[in-house]
């Protein structure tokens, strides 16, 4: 199963200029739905890219004049004019955001930051009108399934907002009185000293009722409605579940990574996942000592022995903290409170220099600055590194990797280098654009996961 990390409201488009890169070869003319144009090593070529409509070119010629005599640090002006007033129009009467010339131009930084900024007031002013009812109700859909929640909110908000603590309730294959008795357990079991505490009910009564593939997007929705609801920081959501919660923690954590800065997973059993995708955020592990059940104490141990190995190998990443408590069965008699002050130190970085990405069975189109097409295979892995202009990937079962990037990561006003195992897979200077934070905006829905800047390459 498959699951997509919010909507595609937009495609990527490319600057409009023609273009000399070396040394690239263009592979098709329609852009990819979660990139920029897509490349693969080859001879040198000059690339005129394609797909705007005649109106557009023209339109883009007779702008030409003014945009040569624009300052680096005023360049996209007139496309931020042009922005406004497109975004001055009801959103209903607004035609595709792509078929806008003025998306394809090129930004300055201080511009693209400018559009930045238009993009999400935006964004954020359609989710209150459109999403306020779900909210009140407390419950919403996705596809098939419901998800309802409650929450509390405790101590003053911070300037930066508020933090959010997702907490799943145990039980799992039983019946629908006892997940319900759960449910309420879980509303009452943590109290964090500041932010929104949110005990979701599961869509369903059976085992694997946090991990199966309709939870992404309703955690993707239910975050980004919280983002714009109760003013949460997207870089202060944390992930936490007891029992078979906690079966979903050792699953949710791990596959929507760049959603969290941390999670505690308490009480329960990882099934098949694997902890490679948790290197940027922090993950603590809390389970009874005597906790036998599916073995449960044992896998506790296992994965102990799983994260001390990857923090060894990579020192930069991986933190993490595992405690078995002497004594305790499956209930921990609440000693697990201590993972609450554990997460609450972390902060998620959305770009970070290292991203490892090990797709689950259920799979993403995106994690942090990367993205896939559609036909993500489960189990593939890609791993990322970003240094200075250069950014250096690594995969298996991958041949296509969108590369997103803005002015926090490298200077877009400088030449990027992209290698793709062993080789040169792309050179050249991207332009940031309108389209481009757009299109990332739709798919994520997260302030942070905004991009001006994108390149897919192919990777052999």
């Amino acid at each position: 199963m498959s699951t997509v990390a919010g909507s595609h409201a937009f495609e990527f488009v490319g600057d409009a200029r023609q273009r000399t890169l070396t040394p690239l070869r263009w592979i098709t003319g329609k852009p990819h739905p979660s990139g920029n144009f897509n490349y693969r090593s080859g001879p040198m070529v000059s690339i005129s890219f394609r797909g705007l409509l005649m109106s557009q070119l023209v339109w883009v010629c007779l702008a030409a004049p003014l945009f040569a005599e624009e300052s680096d640090s005023q360049r996209g002006a007139a496309a931020l004019v042009a922005l406004r007033e497109y975004l001055s129009e009801a959103r209903e009467q607004r035609a595709p955001l792509v078929e806008q010339a003025f998306a394809a131009q090129p930004l300055s930084r201080s511009v693209a930051s400018q559009v930045r900024d238009l993009l999400w007031k935006d964004h954020v002013a359609f989710i209150r009108r459109t999403r306020q009812q779900e909210m009140q109700a407390k419950r919403i859909e996705v596809g098939k399934h419901a998800l309802r929640f409650d929450y509390k909110i405790f101590g003053d908000k911070p300037a930066k907002g508020r933090s959010l603590y997702i907490s799943m309730h145990g039980g799992g294959g039983t019946t629908q009185a006892v997940n319900d008795q759960q449910w309420e357990n879980q509303k009452r079991l943590y109290r964090p000293k500041e932010g929104v505490y949110l005990a979701p009910r599961a869509p369903t009564n059976t085992w694997n009722l946090w991990h199966q593939g309709h939870i992404d997007p309703l955690f993707d929705r239910l975050i980004s409605n919280l983002i714009v609801f109760e003013q949460v920081d997207p870089n202060r959501v944390y992930l936490m579940g007891y029992s078979a919660g906690g079966d979903g923690v050792y699953q949710l954590a791990p596959r929507m990574a760049d959603r969290w800065a941390a999670a505690a997973m308490m009480a329960g059993h990882p099934n098949e996942a694997s902890p490679l995708s948790l290197r940027n955020i922090g993950f603590t592990l809390h389970m009874g000592e005597l906790d036998k059940a599916y073995n449960r104490n044992g896998v506790a141990r296992q994965w102990q022995e799983r994260l001390a190995k990857l923090k060894e190998d990579d020192p930069q990443g991986y933190a993490h903290e595992v405690q078995l408590h002497k004594g305790k069965g499956h209930w921990m008699d609440r000693q697990d409170a201590v993972a609450v002050p554990w997460m609450a130190r972390f902060r998620r970085n959305p770009v970070p220099q290292r991203v490892v990405w090990h797709q689950d069975d259920v799979t993403h189109l995106a994690s942090y600055w990367l993205a896939v097409p559609e036909t993500a295979k489960a189990r593939a892995l890609v791993v990322a590194d970003r240094v200075d202009q250069r950014v250096t990937l690594t995969s298996s079962d991958v041949q296509r990797v969108t590369v997103r990037l803005d002015d926090r990561m490298v200077n877009l006003d400088d030449k990027v280098v992209i290698e793709g195992n062993g080789e040169m897979v792309f050179e050249g200077q991207l332009s940031r654009s309108v389209a481009n934070l757009a299109a990332s905006l739709a798919a994520r829905e997260d302030p942070g996961l905004m991009f001006s800047a994108a390149v897919t390459v192919e990777l052999r």
